[in-house]
């Protein structure tokens, strides 16, 4: 290997550091605010409908934006797209650590997700242009080991941070210690990431943007906000209006890839089987982490009245559990059992919620962190065996130039499961309580609400178990057919690398 070579295959590892980081801290932020809702609600006098908002409204401005995000990083940049996305991330964090009050809160946490939307779509699409096929498998096992310890790992950050009550900041400190770390990233990006773009000249598909933007409006705004509004006509006439809008978006998409080859959405992805099947269990496995790590915050510190701390450590089980298996699964388990293995993590997740829903009804209030280790060692193995080798199956016979457009799919379905989850907790879990709850029922009345939620969560898995029917049966055939067209692909249009 000569020095240049030597060189240049430093870069692009430090460079997979900077942007694996960044999508950490994304996910990081997306469940270390659960933790915190009490903190939150005892220093703002947030109500459950507003602490629904700080979480709700970050996943609805980051799914509204996360298509526009990847086209945006195909067309100017996939560096420029990231580099601005995080320095935009780091000031939306200041603003969320300064908040007077919620409503000014749910304001910084929208924006926060909307600059989450530019940086997040160009980590794959970094992590695409950068890396050969043949080691994307390696790079992707990796990507989903920090994915599930980003996911998992946040309540118990926020514990830490909460209960540590730094410099007298009570839940502040959750979204302050994102400044360091963007500063950090944003200097060491514009280092070590090399800049790529679409081949083609693309151009940014406007009335695309407008009617996804609607359509996914109508859709998650009215069922987030349903609860708080007593459920009114006008919340279920504009979801059913979203279902034409989505309709017209497809049919004008059509005639922009006619018209001049630069739609918002290619829809010719969905010709490829890998894609089409992995976005649709994308969408329904984002809907059972919507529901269960909100619920699953709710039910420990204001049903049980554990600290954060408590509350944080009791999630370190599946924290270990999901890097575990996400670490094995794209490198060991895919190879040889393909897609049996993401079935195998629907069915052990399910497995592990039932035995979550005997255990809450077995002891009651007077459960214990020891208690719950096993069925969230359980739920933690199943979810990493779905996290790492989906992201790998989505994407492995995309064409890289549509790498952004792709990865912002892939990030939008899972951000719309998510608030939909996040939406559908109204119904799932402060449906099943009572209107009134005396502090002396708080105990029986949000584990009677948990264990609902939690039939919830088997049910959406069991329509991911059946979904993983439509993937590929082998992943390695994949990555070999893959690899070929890549190969001529490499040939004849290499991406522009600034």
């Amino acid at each position: 290997m000569t020095t240049d070579t030597a060189t240049a295959d430093r870069r692009r590892w430090i460079a997979l550091a900077i942007v694996m980081t960044a999508s950490f801290m994304d996910l990081v932020d997306v469940t270390i605010v659960n933790i915190a809702v009490p903190s939150i609600q005892a220093d703002t006098g947030a109500s459950f409908s507003a602490v629904q908002w700080v979480t709700g409204g970050y996943a609805l401005a980051f799914a509204i934006g996360l298509i526009t995000g990847g086209r945006l990083g195909d067309i100017y940049g996939r560096k420029r797209l990231f580099l601005l996305g995080i320095g935009g991330f780091t000031v939306a964090s200041a603003l969320c650590g300064l908040a007077g009050g919620a409503e000014m809160l749910v304001a910084t946490r929208v924006l926060q997700g909307a600059t989450a939307a530019l940086m997040v779509p160009q980590v794959l699409s970094i992590i695409h242009a950068t890396f050969p096929a043949e080691e994307r498998g390696k790079v992707f096992g990796l990507f989903g080991a920090v994915v599930g310890l980003g996911a998992v790992s946040g309540p118990m950050i926020g514990a830490l941070l909460t209960e540590g009550d730094l410099f007298g900041l009570a839940w502040r400190p959750i979204f302050l210690i994102n400044l360091p770390v963007g500063v950090a990233g944003l200097l060491l990006g514009r280092a070590f990431i090399g800049e790529s773009k679409a081949e083609r000249a693309l151009k940014l598909d406007l009335v695309g943007v407008l009617l996804a933007s609607a359509g996914l409006l109508m859709l998650i705004y009215p069922l987030t906000h349903g609860r708080e509004a007593g459920w009114p006509l006008w919340g279920y006439l504009s979801m059913a209006g979203s279902l034409p809008v989505f309709a017209l978006f497809v049919a004008y998409e059509r005639v922009k890839t006619r018209r001049d080859g630069s739609p918002l959405v290619e829809l010719s992805l969905f010709r490829v089987k890998s894609f089409a099947a992995g976005i649709g269990v994308q969408l329904t496995f984002g809907v059972v982490t919507g529901i269960f790590f909100l619920v699953w915050t709710l039910y420990m510190q204001l049903g049980l009245g554990w600290s954060p701390l408590k509350a944080g450590t009791t999630g370190i089980p599946f924290s270990l559990a999901v890097s575990t298996a996400a670490g094995l699964s794209v490198q060991k388990l895919v190879p040889r059992f393909g897609r049996k293995v993401l079935q195998a993590g629907a069915l052990v997740m399910a497995a592990g919620v039932l035995t979550y829903i005997w255990e809450a009804d077995r002891y009651g209030t007077a459960i214990a962190p020891w208690q719950m280790a096993l069925p969230l060692v359980i739920m933690g193995l199943g979810m990493g065996l779905i996290v790492s080798p989906i992201t790998d199956a989505i994407l492995a016979e995309v064409p890289r130039e549509h790498a952004g457009s792709a990865s912002g799919l892939i990030n939008t379905v899972g951000q719309v499961g998510m608030a939909l989850g996040l939406g559908l907790v109204s119904v799932a879990f402060f449906g099943a309580m009572p209107e009134v709850v005396t502090p002396a029922e708080a105990g029986t009345a949000f584990g009677d609400a948990f264990t609902h939620a939690m039939w919830w969560v088997t049910g959406v898995l069991a329509v991911v178990f059946l979904l993983m029917f439509a993937l590929p049966k082998r992943k390695d055939a994949a990555v070999v057919a893959s690899a070929g067209a890549e190969a001529v692909e490499a040939r004849e249009q290499e991406p522009v690398l600034v």
